[in-house]
């Protein structure tokens, strides 16, 4: 079954909205990533226009920012710590925008989209 992201065909009062066209391709969804902790797997998908979107599946890398000496190196990554938009995702190492990762370098911050992105970027906390 696929994920439909348009306009709903009922009114918030319960009763039919008749629509004024049929659905279209660009309003179609898909199924969460759920990028995890693992060795590094990326997926090619197929976008609108005939490009390409690189979505990571499994990684065990991290391009690690750290703000005090304003460095850039690629670290390990160990465990999800904390996850603001699920804390189901912490048990299962499932990481997206905002997680709290545990690095060998220390605590990051994730501030890429690893499901739409296809790299993990994350900023050291104190």
């Amino acid at each position: 079954m696929t994920i439909f992201q348009g306009k709903s065909h009922k009114k918030p009062s319960g009763g039919k909205r008749r629509s004024a066209r049929i659905k279209r391709r660009y309003e179609l969804g898909r199924e969460p990533t759920l990028t995890r902790i693992g060795p590094v797997a990326v997926k090619k998908l197929k976008t609108l226009g005939g490009n390409q979107k690189m979505v990571v599946m499994r990684s065990d890398l991290v391009n690690l920012y750290n703000p005090k000496d304003k460095s850039r190196k690629n670290t390990k990554l160990v465990t999800v710590k904390e996850n603001p938009s699920n804390s189901h995702y912490v048990q299962r190492n499932i990481m997206n925008k905002g997680t709290i990762v545990m690095t060998e370098a220390g605590l990051a911050r994730i501030t890429s989209r690893p499901g739409q992105e296809g790299s993990i970027n994350a900023v050291l906390i104190d």
